[in-house]
């Protein structure tokens, strides 16, 4: 845990930020937060929901119950869940739930979701289906939040306390095994990070300590069948920021040396095999997957650098989807472009995550970054074996965020389900879960089911059957 001195004097500085002389851009117009848990029944569907999506559409994201715009940062606000659930080709409910921390129960006047902390307990990033559950996570910090079919009862748990530490927003999944690969870090202990696997039983049955130095924020991790790809790029912990108030505390450090790694996946950390790389920052892997020579093929959004100042979000552009080629024979990465475009949040066909594979959805952003975050952008479908793209357009006055891919069946080929994702009307102040059929990417969705609210933008959301 932070020392009481730092705590204090964090504290203390951060009761002494000037007030902003605008309105703070993430917490007004388009990502103002709602108000209110909502349940909504029967909702209204244009188009036809196919009868095989049984199951919940659940994303999740920043919704502050009470935020103080002099320090409030994107990646820090108050989780709040919204989900959907589809059956027999109707839309039965619309649901929004806070996750209970301790800050949102005093701030509602509700009881705290009960169950072990670590750190702090604001979860507000990803969400996965496993062992039975849903689960709300986050990085760096907080153990994970367990929550039932209908997002009500939630519950912190460290994997029935075998949990060493934090846990991270993106795990991998093996669709082999079903179990899960993650990397993880936090603020406290910025000269280590762990790589954990956790068994389809939801227990970590394997930890590995990896030393590193100032404490490096890594968001995502990939898997091949032979390795974890571990990402260490010069995003890291600033003191400097933490002791004046700020809500988020990684800084870009020049000092810092950028290098990627590949740890085998039944090795220890002296086992890792590091590789150069010029500086650079990644949020978000597409996928990985060994190659016939013993490289490493990853695709990978990539930024020249990421927070270089007092910045509220991300704040420069990403320079486009690459795959980075890690050779452990000549030790090097060769990084080549797929699409220069700016883009974010790839996602793929998850059965096919650590091997090799075809398709990637990755949802486009304005050319001129906006102080939002957001703007009118189309999703992207990437074919890497004949190297075209294609763009499905959402209309004037349309915000998408994140799509998910959902298989037709078990055994459908890779590309054959549909895509689903939220998209706010910014004029009409509505939103819609649209779906798509992903083998007809441009055509119009075959289904829209109306929410008649604004649901704010979030970060990443998942099927959960």
């Amino acid at each position: 845990m932070a020392s009481p001195i730092v705590t204090g004097i964090a504290a203390f500085n951060k009761s002494r930020l000037p007030p902003r002389d605008a309105p703070h851009p993430l917490l007004t117009g388009i990502h103002e937060p709602m108000t209110e848990e909502l349940t909504l029944t029967d909702l209204d569907v244009e188009g036809i929901i196919p009868p095989e999506l049984d199951g919940r559409y659940v994303r999740i994201g920043p919704n502050p119950a009470d935020a103080d715009p002099r320090s409030y940062h994107f990646f820090t606000g108050d989780g709040m869940l919204h989900g959907i659930r589809l059956q027999d080709g109707r839309a039965r409910w619309y649901r929004n739930r806070w996750i209970r921390s301790t800050d949102v129960a005093a701030a509602r006047h509700v009881p705290a979701a009960p169950g072990p902390r670590h750190i702090f307990d604001t979860v507000n990033t990803s969400v996965l289906d496993h062992a039975g559950s849903g689960w709300a996570l986050v990085e760096a910090g907080s153990t994970p939040v367990r929550f039932d079919e209908h997002l009500e009862t939630q519950r912190y748990d460290d994997f029935g306390g075998t949990l060493p530490g934090s846990f991270t927003a993106h795990p991998r999944r093996d669709p082999a095994t079903g179990e899960l690969h993650a990397l993880c870090y936090e603020a406290t202990d910025p000269k280590r990070i762990r790589y954990n696997v956790v068994d389809v039983a939801g227990r970590v049955r394997r930890s590995v300590t990896i030393p590193v130095s100032h404490g490096p924020l890594i968001h995502d991790c990939a898997i091949t069948q032979r390795y974890v790809v571990v990402m260490d790029l010069p995003l890291t912990l600033s003191m400097r920021t933490v002791l004046a108030g700020h809500g988020f505390p990684y800084r870009w450090n020049e000092k810092h040396p950028a290098r990627i790694g590949l740890l085998p996946r039944d090795g220890e950390a002296e086992d890792i095999l590091w590789f150069p790389l010029d500086p650079c920052f990644v949020f978000h892997t597409a996928n990985a997957h060994d190659l016939p020579d013993g490289s490493v093929a990853l695709d990978v959004v990539a930024y020249d650098r990421m927070f270089a100042g007092d910045n509220l979000a991300p704040d420069e552009q990403p320079r486009g989807l690459e795959r980075w080629t890690i050779d452990p024979l000549t030790g090097s990465v060769d990084q080549r472009a797929i699409d220069p475009s700016p883009q974010e949040l790839p996602t793929i066909d998850e059965r096919r995550t650590g091997r090799p594979y075809r398709y990637i959805y990755a949802l486009g952003l304005p050319e001129q970054m906006t102080e939002t975050l957001v703007g009118e952008a189309p999703l992207i479908r990437h074919d890497l074996e004949d190297d075209t793209r294609r763009l499905h357009d959402f209309g004037p006055g349309r915000i998408a965020g994140e799509f998910v891919f959902v298989p037709r069946s078990p055994d459908a080929g890779e590309g054959d389900g549909w895509l689903i994702g939220l998209v706010i009307d910014a004029g009409g102040h509505t939103t819609a879960l649209e779906i798509l059929d992903a083998r007809n990417f441009e055509a119009p969705p075959v289904a829209s089911v109306r929410i008649p609210h604004r649901v704010p933008p979030g970060i990443h959301g998942a099927w959960l059957r």
